[in-house]
């Protein structure tokens, strides 16, 4: 049976507001975290200065989305957890500011359609001409080492027309070891590679010997620009086991 993806009507009233709060953001905290990571910088003419781009890239620890948010010019939106603005009272509210200002779209992604949702979600964002970050991993690497990537980021490429940024965070494990609590001072490197264009593959977006080659060639320039270690296998398994 074949699944009809759709889009809900969507104003730019919304965009405007998010890259308000984004440029408030950058201009409050932004001194503050380059002051905290002193980030190395490699390839960032590599990011389209309009029009959509899909940064694709592996995932150390939390603060890998703060990082680039800091880095690029251009707002970045990236998909996080409902609950980081859920929050009540003082506390809520200030966290509710600093992930949505930082590009943050809440998204509830223990539901039973929680990757649908997050897949539409940046559907949306590239279709408004805007940057998406995703991680194709699915979810934080364990031990530091680059897993296989899941096929959300061939979805949305072949989706959307949008060229894949990939891109290399290094040295925020460092930073923050185990993913929690608040991160220590010190260097981290980004890198961004040459975009890559998947016009080729066009309307077949649900062929899944396409969607892996897709996203295995997003993760082969990810591995090159991190250096690490690969394992073929998804990153859940190895936390389950």
């Amino acid at each position: 049976m074949t699944r009809e993806y759709r889009l809900e009507p969507h104003t730019g009233s919304h965009s405007e507001d998010s890259l308000s709060r984004f440029a408030l953001f950058k201009a409050v905290l932004g001194p503050v975290l380059r002051l905290w990571f002193r980030p190395r910088l490699e390839g960032m003419e590599n990011i389209p200065g309009t029009g959509p781009v899909l940064l694709a890239g592996n995932h150390l620890t939390f603060i890998d989305s703060m990082v680039l948010s800091v880095v690029c010019e251009r707002q970045v939106s990236f998909i996080g957890k409902d609950e980081y603005v859920t929050g009540t009272g003082l506390k809520g509210r200030l966290m509710a500011w600093f992930f949505t200002g930082s590009g943050m779209v809440p998204v509830d992604r223990d539901g039973a359609n929680g990757g649908v949702a997050a897949l539409m979600t940046g559907r949306r964002i590239l279709e408004e001409g805007r940057m998406f970050a995703i991680y194709p991993e699915g979810t934080r690497s364990p031990d530091g080492r680059l897993y296989r990537g899941r096929t959300g980021v061939a979805r949305l490429t072949l989706m959307t027309g949008a060229p894949v940024v990939p891109f290399a965070v290094i040295g925020t494990d460092k930073l923050q070891p185990g993913g929690a609590g608040l991160p220590r001072p010190g260097r981290v490197t980004v890198r961004f590679g040459e975009p890559l264009e998947f016009s080729r593959y066009e309307g077949m977006d649900r062929d899944r010997y396409v969607l892996r080659a897709v996203t295995d060639s997003v993760m082969t320039e990810v591995l090159r620009l991190s250096g690490q270690e690969y394992v073929d296998m998804y990153a859940t398994k190895a936390k389950a086991a």
